[in-house]
């Protein structure tokens, strides 16, 4: 969508916003029933020809939303009720979680999943990011190292003590002065990993940057890594669990996720270099047997499903 992006100053989003409302007052008022098209995005497929169109950013289809179709007029109610929310916070100059959203309407929304929903849906309507919608997450991600920015004002300055964990920033957009003096930036999978790398004195050893998502990562974490990676221009290194989520995991930086493909060009590191234990190292360095976890059911299904995402079969001979 990078080409694609109109204007995305709060004024302009509002005008999009009141516009589109419209169209649609002026739709029913008519007697007609509204049809809108959403583009779809995908940053995977499962097929296997050279020249597919995943993780470009590009939407791969349309998909029409009308009140002729009973199982729409839920979603649309939806789609309406957040948009209107987003309206009233650009207008205020305010900030919201998706969670703040969902406890507006709970007994309407009934489930979180179906907000998140629709502000990806408005996100690929009105040609923005979350962020530009003032819809931010609750951070989860955690940095720590030689490096020292400025976020909405505050000078944070984890150079003065680089093994001391600090908050990945909400606001990304405001993060500026970007400084820094490391070597490389490696992301870990675990909170555990990060705590033990910070109470041996890795960082001040070495001189890097260490980030951890805490898991899966959230958004703020991809584009805090995405915006280092961008002004750094530092090589970035993943070490994660030998096993399907932690590869996954790896993914999820290297390719977006399939539920925000629509933002892949501005969440996805695709320089993220893979690090840490690989399943044929058991073998290569005799790796006691007892150390070794089988694989469960559900790790089966994930490897199987993952095996069929075409970036896999492009990306994993060259890692």
């Amino acid at each position: 969508m990078e080409g694609k992006r109109l204007n995305t100053q709060p004024l302009a989003l509002i005008r999009k916003i009141k516009g589109f409302t419209r169209s649609i007052v002026e739709d029913l008022a008519r007697g007609n029933a509204p049809l809108i098209y959403i583009d779809r995005f995908r940053n995977y497929c499962t097929g296997t020809s050279g020249n597919c169109s995943c993780s470009s950013g590009l939407p791969t289809g349309k998909e029409a939303i009308s009140l002729k179709r009973e199982c729409h007029v839920r979603r649309l109610d939806i789609l309406l009720r957040v948009l209107l929310i987003v309206q009233q916070l650009l207008q205020e100059n305010r900030h919201g979680s998706k969670r703040d959203i969902y406890y507006m309407h709970p007994t309407v929304f009934k489930e979180q999943s179906v907000v998140d929903r629709a502000i990806n849906d408005i996100c690929i309507l009105l040609q923005c990011s979350r962020h530009n919608l003032n819809v931010v997450s609750v951070g989860n991600g955690l940095v720590m190292g030689w490096l020292r920015y400025v976020e909405s004002g505050r000078k944070i300055d984890c150079i003065s003590n680089p093994n001391t964990a600090y908050p990945i920033p909400v606001h990304v957009e405001e993060v500026n002065d970007i400084l820094s003096v490391a070597q490389y930036v490696l992301v870990v999978e675990k909170e555990s990993v990060f705590q033990r790398l910070a109470n041996d004195q890795f960082c001040k050893r070495n001189h890097c940057i260490v980030i951890t998502g805490r898991g899966y990562p959230d958004v703020p974490t991809r584009r805090f890594l995405r915006l280092l990676i961008d002004k750094l221009h530092l090589p970035v290194y993943c070490l994660v669990d030998c096993d399907p989520y932690g590869f996954d995991i790896l993914t999820t930086y290297k390719f977006g996720s399939l539920q925000m493909a629509y933002d892949a060009t501005f969440l996805q590191v695709s320089e993220i270099q893979w690090l840490g234990v690989f399943v044929q190292d058991s073998d290569n360095y005799s790796i006691p047997q007892q150390c070794l976890l089988p694989l469960t059911v559900e790790d089966k299904r994930k490897v199987e499903a993952m095996l069929h995402r075409c970036y896999l079969q492009r990306e994993v001979p060259k890692w």
